[in-house]
């Protein structure tokens, strides 16, 4: 019986000494990542992407979509830069006449902003990555050699790119001084301080490169709801008034919040030595044409070859192309895109920067299928 007892204490010293190894040997390993992570919390340290919510319109869509734990593969730290200049590249916009926000105004807590670069995940192609959320196996190859499914013409002065806005209020910060206040508005109706003023960016390089554009700045997202609706009939308003448009690109700006939205994360890149917001293309998918999106293939062709063209030009550009069960408006025609421009944490400076940079990467990929 003593034996027994004994055996008893024995196994329970064991096991007890066992698990002690086991939540010493987490607490070292965590300690460990954050060391090599700069100190920062894991989920800080991690990327996000914007997660639609199924393959339908989104019409009924609520706020912007944010991420409180996103994928710590995509994510590195800030600070990624790209000092080659090269002729094709230039860019014309300084933000000096940004202005300066009076932070006296806000009464709110006071909460970090996270700069961080984020870097390849998912799928590797030649220079950029791709996040596939889908069954469909992409043939890199072949849909970059394809054609575009539309061609711009040299000699049509007729609008040919229509840039839009479904949630048109979408605002940035403007101070770049590493926080933000609960209290303060990321949304707003001035079109020099929401993501109008990115899209004024785009329409500026598109026209100076020879391509009529037209920007539509009607207000979609007063509320919410129905606000994908309310542009779908923008974008055929605009298409009726100059039906030689080809390519109908809606310009958002993201949001990712972390630990419970108690900070906000932003993505940027360096180019000439000044930062910029990093975007995320989005191609849509419907295999069953469900939605009537049956040329979903020639809308990931246009992506990719958006995505590589910025690589080239603009290395750390590009949040990885997020290809998904979704199709928004981009079942209006084959040219039709959905582009994040920063988050609501990047500074206007910095999107419209980015803007400038994304109208000549879209010049040139337009320009190179032309008629």
């Amino acid at each position: 019986m003593g034996n027994i007892n004994g055996n008893k204490i024995i196994n329970l010293f064991a096991a007890a000494l066992s698990s002690l190894l086991f939540v010493v040997a987490v607490i070292c390993t965590i300690g460990r990542i954050n060391d090599v992570n700069g100190g920062q919390s894991i989920k800080i340290l991690a990327s996000s992407f914007s997660m639609p919510r199924g393959r339908s319109q989104e019409s009924t869509v609520t706020e912007k979509r944010t991420a409180n734990s996103p994928d710590s593969a995509s994510a590195e730290k800030s600070g990624y830069t790209n000092e080659k200049s090269q002729s094709s590249a230039e860019v014309s916009y300084t933000g000096s006449d940004e202005p300066y926000d009076d932070e006296s105004k806000y009464s709110g807590d006071k909460l970090p902003v996270i700069e961080q670069h984020i870097g390849s995940s998912g799928y590797g192609y030649d220079n950029f990555s791709v996040k596939n959320t889908t069954d469909y196996t992409i043939d890199y190859e072949k849909l970059l050699s394809a054609d575009l499914g539309f061609k711009i013409s040299s000699e049509n002065k007729s609008p040919q790119v229509l840039i839009y806005h479904t949630h048109t209020t979408e605002a940035y910060l403007i101070n770049d001084n590493g926080h933000y206040f609960t209290d303060y508005p990321f949304r707003s109706e001035n079109p020099e301080k929401s993501v109008v003023a990115v899209g004024d960016e785009i329409v500026k390089v598109l026209e100076k490169k020879g391509i009529p554009t037209v920007h539509a700045t009607e207000i979609h997202d007063r509320t919410y709801t129905g606000s994908y609706d309310r542009s779908e009939q923008t974008v055929y308003k605009y298409m009726e008034k100059y039906p030689d448009i080809k390519v109908t690109l809606d310009i958002h700006r993201d949001a990712i919040g972390y630990d419970d939205e108690r900070g906000k994360y932003k993505p940027v890149f360096t180019y000439n030595g000044k930062k910029a917001a990093q975007i995320m293309i989005m191609s849509g998918y419907d295999p069953d044409n469900e939605y009537g999106f049956g040329h979903w293939e020639e809308n990931l062709t246009f992506a990719l070859k958006l995505q590589q063209k910025a690589e080239t030009l603009y290395p750390g550009m590009t949040r990885p192309l997020y290809f998904g069960d979704f199709t928004y408006n981009m079942f209006i025609n084959n040219g039709s895109l959905l582009i994040e421009v920063g988050t609501e944490s990047n500074t206007l400076s910095e999107a419209k920067y980015t803007g400038n940079m994304l109208g000549n990467v879209i010049a040139q990929v337009l320009s190179e299928n032309k008629s």
